[in-house]
């Protein structure tokens, strides 16, 4: 079964919604036969790469509210994360571009290290004190933890085209599906779930899709065939 998780490492609620979700995950008695694809999708895809701005002041113009509301809503955020085990900084965030995250986790993705790269760029987002926006050799070092060649992300990163058009493929797959928010997730192609849902509710979505799998459905009509024993011969007609 294929679980499919769209979302940004801008979105806070996707750093928490992945948590819950691995929750309902861990207990599934078929977790070892789940498939975890992430996929992208920017908040600000229009924001340029040099654009960076604090979350605070992000809230304010783009929300309408005061920074006391802003700041408020971080408070909270941060004891939603707090509860599902997160560390969450609530003070002094910035926001940019997260394209050349996007990247970088197609790149992974390719490697076997895309969720070992996304949990490390929340964390390095929502809970440290180095911004991922402003500096280059932060993705780099971030990536390494990875598990992922240094010099193979800088010649990603150097390269604005290297696995744009399938940040862009994912976007746009996104649509198709009617989501237009994150954190989205996509079971078998068959259930969606949207926004970071308690665990119960994956587990239930994880349950009902699993069990409602379709079994294979053999159609032989007399046809011969070839196993490991060798093949059918054609019967003599006398």
């Amino acid at each position: 079964m294929r679980v499919e998780i769209w979302s940004d490492i801008a979105c806070p609620w996707c750093y928490v919604g992945k948590a819950r979700f691995e929750k309902a995950l861990a207990a599934f008695p078929h977790r070892d036969q789940v498939e975890v694809v992430h996929r992208s999708f920017e908040l600000d895809p229009g924001r340029a790469k040099d654009d960076i701005q604090p979350v605070i002041s992000l809230l304010t113009e783009k929300y309408g509210m005061s920074e006391a509301q802003a700041q408020a809503g971080e408070d909270d955020l941060g004891a939603q994360a707090a509860a599902e085990g997160l560390a969450y900084r609530t003070r002094g965030r910035d926001h940019g571009s997260t394209f050349d995250l996007h990247r970088l986790l197609h790149l992974a993705k390719e490697h076997g290290r895309q969720g070992e790269l996304i949990q490390l760029f929340y964390e390095a987002n929502f809970a440290e004190e180095r911004s991922v926006f402003d500096d280059t050799e932060r993705l780099v070092e971030i990536a390494g933890c990875a598990g992922l060649d240094a010099a193979e992300v800088r010649k990603v990163l150097a390269d604005p085209t290297a696995y744009a058009d399938a940040v862009r493929a994912d976007e746009r797959e996104a649509a198709q599906l009617g989501a237009n928010g994150v954190p989205f997730f996509v079971i078998d192609r068959a259930y969606g779930v949207s926004g970071a849902q308690p665990a119960e509710v994956f587990t239930q979505a994880l349950t009902q899709a699993w069990g409602e799998r379709s079994p294979l459905r053999l159609i032989e009509d007399g046809a011969r065939t070839c196993g490991p024993d060798g093949c059918e011969a054609p019967s003599r007609q006398s």
